[in-house]
């Protein structure tokens, strides 16, 4: 039996008393789902002559496309980059924990890491990897994975690095930072191992044949991001016309902004790009990584592009005291996170509820801007808009209940309740 015949049949639940941002604005109406997807109220009634099967009054609340995360490091103690004898496990967790916080989807991120982190040496024999088992293989144990009462979707890996700028490696380890060599595309898979579970790869567009990588990864279909570099604007377009889609955090960890020579920030009014082409950008909003002129001006500058993202470390719901992020060592105090010993940022311990409120005060935007900046932009960065980040018609069932202050009251997947704040509504 295919999807649309068990959809046909299965019950109907109308969201009612709600305000749904459709469109980029919030209508008054109210949201049909069946079999995980999205309904047209009108085609149901007019067509199959049915009406609900089951009402919920959502009181008031805001329904909004379920937030897309899609540069996270780890969290709750889980580093992503750590490698355990169940990586998934530790993929699970986080991905329960962050439906408090409306994350309905994600990219696992990898930091800069040694090579055994990527994948496994094919030269090693099976006598040694059953030995060390615990050293190797993150990446191929972090599968796409549909979301539901488990947890959070995951899209596909996010690789931040090591194919970046020595001098704006940031949080990144020195020691295993590379370049490309003569056959450029063969180092990256020679590095990565395989790229089927990828989903963005992070890299310094100044490093030598860096547009055949770029050419490449996106011909398999992948997001290439700019990040972790020292490009002047013109090696930036040049990324861009290559088929780069996407700067990594904005403002941190490349050039600043320059009259005569903006950077990879010139990109956001760049007229050099393909046309029709959107360049999209990740922003930390969490109150330490980017001053709150500088969200307004990205913002205002290219508003369709901005992504929120929480670049959040493994210290993320821990508070206070020494975690890690990779192969280093981190140090937390208050809202800052910073490679121990140093005053180097390397993440951010902001959930994504907390970054779109911040977002939403620090710039003065509108409500469904700061939304869709965490839903519906990300989804068009990764071309998953016509299943993810909307609430269209025939679009996935995925969306978040919340109060007007942006707080998360509950969240959905696929139509079916997955996480409800105590004493919350529907």
């Amino acid at each position: 039996m295919r999807r649309g015949q068990r959809a046909a049949g299965a019950p109907v639940r109308q969201f009612t008393n709600c305000r749904i941002l459709r469109g980029g604005t919030l209508l008054r109406e109210d949201l049909w789902v069946r079999g995980g997807r999205i309904l047209d109220p009108e085609k149901l009634f007019f067509e199959e002559r049915r009406m609900a099967d089951e009402q919920r009054d959502c009181g008031g609340c805001i329904l909004a496309p379920g937030f897309i995360d899609v540069q996270m490091n780890g969290g709750f103690g889980v580093d992503f980059s750590k490698a355990t004898k169940d990586v998934g496990s530790g993929i699970a967790l986080v991905a329960q924990r962050i439906l408090a916080h409306g994350v309905t989807s994600f990219c696992p991120t990898l930091v800069t890491s040694p090579p055994e982190i990527y994948h496994k040496d094919p030269l090693w024999d099976q006598e040694v990897c059953d030995c060390l088992w615990f050293s190797f293989w993150v990446l191929p144990q972090i599968p796409v994975k549909s979301g539901g009462p488990h947890g959070a979707g995951v899209l596909g890996v996010h690789l931040e690095g090591p194919f970046i700028s020595r001098e704006k490696r940031g949080a990144h380890p020195e020691a295993y930072l590379r370049s490309f060599e003569d056959n450029a595309f063969h180092d990256v898979l020679a590095t990565y191992g395989a790229l089927d579970n990828v989903r963005i790869v992070t890299l310094a567009p100044e490093l030598n044949r860096s547009h055949e990588v770029i050419q490449a990864l996106t011909a398999q279909g992948i997001c290439v991001s700019l990040g972790h570099s020292v490009a002047d604007l013109g090696t930036a377009e040049v990324a861009v016309q290559n088929g780069a889609t996407f700067i990594t955090h904005l403002f941190n960890a490349m050039l600043p902004f320059h009259h005569r020579d903006p950077g990879i920030v010139g990109l956001l009014t760049s007229d050099q790009l393909p046309p029709g082409h959107c360049i999209f950008y990740g922003m930390i909003a969490d109150g330490i990584h980017t001053n709150p002129a500088a969200l307004r001006i990205a913002h205002r500058a290219h508003p369709q592009g901005l992504v929120l993202v929480t670049d959040a470390v493994p210290a993320l719901g821990l508070g206070n005291g020494r975690h890690t992020l990779g192969q280093q060592e981190v140090e937390v105090n208050g809202l800052i996170a910073c490679i121990a010993g140093t005053k180097t940022l390397c993440g951010s311990i902001a959930p994504m509820d907390v970054c779109i409120r911040h977002f939403l005060q620090a710039t003065g935007c509108s409500v469904e801007s700061a939304l869709e900046a965490a839903s519906l932009h990300p989804a068009q960065l990764l071309g998953l808009e016509k299943t993810k980040g909307s609430l269209d018609f025939g679009a996935d069932a995925d969306f978040v209940v919340l109060d007007d202050t942006l707080h998360v009251q509950a969240t959905y997947i696929s139509g079916e309740l997955v996480w409800k704040a105590e004493e919350a509504g529907p």
